[in-house]
């Protein structure tokens, strides 16, 4: 970390004792994990005592699955092609297919980008939803007003909650739409589609005709000196 940085824990740590749970820097940027139940008091400070006056992004994270994956990438030989395996991930199957999703603790987190003007630094805020089964969080909208629609945008497509938020509705999806699809287990097929009826001569959603399968990546591993051939090719 950088001495500006350092300053910073240590006013933020003697201010808050236990507030700070973790502290990363990762491409030349600071991220604190701040629990909770401090978290509003850790964002005035920020904002009225450290100069971080602007927040320039709020989005959601869902952790659901994290490090898992479907493809045997590792074990590929150095000549052939990556294979799809089994569908792993709860995004893979149809609504009525899917596994109970994984309730495991800091499943859902919620990102703020700040930024200082006047001393030219960024920070990165996490803070995580203490209960997965209703993710919620404290509303950032009366320190910084910008986090209104950002915080919005988190409800609609992760399903967290933020409260004291003015008018917590959603944003991006259609009036009645059922779910959260930036969640982990969300369907990628999703759950309704729509297409105009020429019989009612109005547009109706249906359940999803689509058949969700596990896709083939092909990728071709040049070897020393040898040119590589065109992905999608037929050559094994």
């Amino acid at each position: 970390m950088t001495e500006a940085t350092d300053a910073l824990v240590d006013s933020l740590q003697n201010a808050f004792p236990g507030a700070i749970t973790a502290v990363a820097d990762a491409f030349g940027e600071q991220t604190l994990t701040i629990a909770a139940d401090q978290f509003l008091a850790v964002c005035n400070k920020l904002r009225d005592f450290h100069g971080y006056e602007q927040l320039i992004d709020l989005f959601g994270v869902d952790f659901m699955g994290y490090g898992s994956t479907e493809w045997k990438t590792e074990e590929a030989s150095s000549s052939g092609f990556s294979r799809g395996v089994e569908p792993v991930t709860a995004g893979r199957f149809t609504f009525d297919e899917a596994p109970e999703p994984e309730m495991a603790e800091n499943r859902f987190a919620v990102e703020y980008l700040l930024l200082s003007v006047g001393r030219n630094r960024r920070l990165r805020l996490r803070v995580y939803c203490p209960d997965t089964a209703m993710p919620i969080v404290p509303s950032v909208v009366e320190i910084w007003n910008s986090a209104n629609w950002y915080e919005r945008e988190a409800f609609d497509l992760f399903g967290i909650l933020f409260d004291g938020h003015p008018d917590l509705r959603r944003i991006l999806t259609d009036y009645g739409f059922v779910g959260h699809p930036f969640r982990k287990d969300f369907p990628q097929i999703g759950h309704v589609e729509m297409r105009y009826d020429p019989e009612t001569r109005r547009v109706i959603y249906q359940p999803v005709t689509i058949e969700p399968r596990v896709l083939v990546p092909k990728v071709r591993r040049a070897t020393c000196g040898e040119t590589p051939a065109p992905t999608g090719g037929d050559d094994a």
